[in-house]
């Protein structure tokens, strides 16, 4: 579940002013989570080549959440239709235990709902009770297996600790593990304080870190394997700028779970990785294109011409921590559409060149003479 700063919030910090401090204790209450931040596709504005040969495009952050609301697609879009339900066999988790961070919104809650409609006990957490209760109650109705909410705050290793007790205590050791928890927001790296750089890491690095170690280390102890998985970024590996601390600590978790991938599969454990690019979900473009100027944009920055969907998601998840997917470990996957394919390319924007303007190039190009 990646968390992002309110829309006001994130523009008033990369807004030119004196540096903005965060408190020493922020209040978690400003994130929202990563199902809504790639749900911001894990996103916000850059920039956006209108020339053929101009400068590379500016890109809505590759990961995110409440991501993006999407009404208009690129006519190559029909080559790409969206299928919305499980691909996986029903019962493909029967008997299974699955524990979800973040899992009360967004892409969280996906993937819970698909796993718990395959047939898996889910347990999900994150800080916010309340809104993990209802979404625990909303698909136990649909799907009639039992889905447990437990309050975790995964900055704080005690809390970690307790609540894998509880897990275990409520459902059993799970046999599926998704890193889903993160946080987010943009601003000038200059005008980063040591609390803003803490308040991210904190969530996506060290908070991923306590939830793996305490859950592998109980497993080790029970003698029981598990698959592993952890919700990242396209920048994670390229970097970005203006999400910094974000940037860093999502790198990291690519390597902790690389180097556990290499580790643990003696103990039974595997570890993956998703990449999310721009993901569709309702209500993004109210706070972050109100007016709908860039998302066209965007989307001709994918070369499938449209944006993902929280579904598509799931069955990605869903398939590579299911058995099927066994003899996968220690994978990064890219979930994006081809969009980092695109942004990477020197020459991609030429796509814009008409025929004709290609008519006149190749004539111009055919009379050089010469080296």
């Amino acid at each position: 579940m990646e968390q992002i700063l309110d829309t006001e919030t994130c523009w008033a910090m990369a807004s030119p002013r004196p540096e903005r401090r965060l408190p020493a204790k922020a209040d978690p209450g400003i994130f929202r989570t990563a199902g809504d931040m790639a749900l911001l596709g894990r996103s916000v504005f850059a920039r956006v080549s209108r020339l053929p040969c101009g400068p590379a495009p500016l890109r809505f952050f590759s990961y995110g959440t409440k991501t993006l609301y999407q009404s208009t697609n690129a006519p190559q879009s029909k080559f790409f239709p969206t299928l919305s339900k499980p691909m996986l066999p029903p019962n493909t988790f029967q008997g299974k235990v699955a524990f979800i961070t973040g899992g009360g919104t967004g892409l969280g809650k996906a993937m819970t709902t698909f796993l718990s409609s395959l047939g898996a006990q889910c347990v999900i957490a994150s800080r916010k009770i309340d809104v993990l209760k209802a979404t625990a109650e909303e698909i136990s109705s649909k799907t009639g297996n039992k889905v447990h909410a437990i309050q975790c705050d995964v900055r704080d290793p005690d809390m970690v600790h307790n609540t894998v007790l509880e897990l275990i205590k409520v459902a059993g050791h799970p046999d599926v593990v998704i890193n889903n928890a993160a946080g987010n927001f943009i601003s000038p790296s200059e005008r980063l304080s040591p609390n803003a750089w803490k308040t991210i890491t904190d969530i996506v690095l060290n908070g991923t870190a306590y939830v793996t170690l305490e859950i592998g280390k109980q497993l080790i102890k029970a003698q029981k394997g598990a698959a592993f998985l952890a919700i990242t970024t396209i920048y994670a590996e390229s970097g970005s700028g203006f999400v910094m601390p974000s940037s860093s600590a999502k790198s990291g978790v690519e390597a902790m779970n690389k180097s556990l991938a290499a580790e643990w599969g003696r103990y039974g454990m595997r570890f993956n990785i998703i990449q999310p690019g721009p993901i569709k979900t309702k209500g993004a473009f109210s706070r972050l294109d109100p007016t709908g100027r860039f998302e066209k944009d965007m989307i001709e920055r994918i070369p499938c011409g449209r944006l993902g969907t929280v579904e598509e998601l799931a069955n990605l998840a869903t398939f590579l921590c299911s058995d099927y997917a066994s003899w996968i470990n220690g994978a990064v996957i890219r979930f994006d559409g081809g969009e980092e394919v695109f942004l990477s390319g020197e020459f991609n924007s030429l796509k814009k060149v008409t025929k004709e303007e290609w008519d006149i190039m190749e004539g111009l190009i055919r009379k050089t003479k010469g080296s």
